[in-house]
């Protein structure tokens, strides 16, 4: 079994989040129903990710659980391995937490879905406190960075779902 750095595994597939972590929650319009099936698929391969200008390595091409993932922002390398995927009719995503070598320790979620109007919407629902130097010293500054990347990835899945649906001559 992965020796994941926090005990809530799997919390941000359902409410609440556990006490004792910073929490964040976002949430962005992306576009109408036809929109859905792109962003879905964009989260779940990465492709979202990848936009932002994050690299990637993932043991797998799509989220599903057990599958690791190194986000790499700048310097910074983060080990996380998926822990829930969804891709359901009106809902896709998934959630993965940290491993040993993360500066944080916890949970984060990137989801997407339609509600009853066909209106889409991508959600990021995480849960961490610092679990490195590093991120101990960022303190406010780690707070703001994590959601400066949520907004960061609903921007690149607006575009990429905006882009897909151009069509050359």
């Amino acid at each position: 079994m992965t020796a994941f750095t926090y005990a809530e595994v799997g919390a941000t597939r359902h409410e609440p989040l556990p006490a004792g972590y910073r929490h964040l929650r976002y949430r962005t319009y992306v576009g109408g129903s036809e929109v859905f099936d792109r962003a879905a698929e964009a989260i779940l391969t990465f492709g979202m990710h990848r936009a932002t200008g994050a690299t990637i390595r993932a043991t797998a091409g799509r989220a599903a659980p057990g599958v690791g993932v190194t986000v790499g922002l700048g310097p910074l390398r983060v080990p996380c391995e998926v822990v829930w995927s969804a891709d359901d009719r009106d809902r896709a995503g998934f959630g993965y937490g940290t491993l040993p070598g993360h500066q944080a320790s916890g949970e984060e979620a990137f989801t997407v879905e339609r509600d009853a109007r066909g209106r889409v919407w991508f959600s990021v629902t995480a849960f961490s406190r610092p679990a490195r130097p590093l991120m101990r010293l960022g303190g406010p500054f780690a707070v703001v960075a994590q959601h400066a990347y949520a907004r960061i990835c609903g921007r690149a899945l607006k575009k990429l779902c905006a882009s897909s649906r151009t069509v050359g001559p």
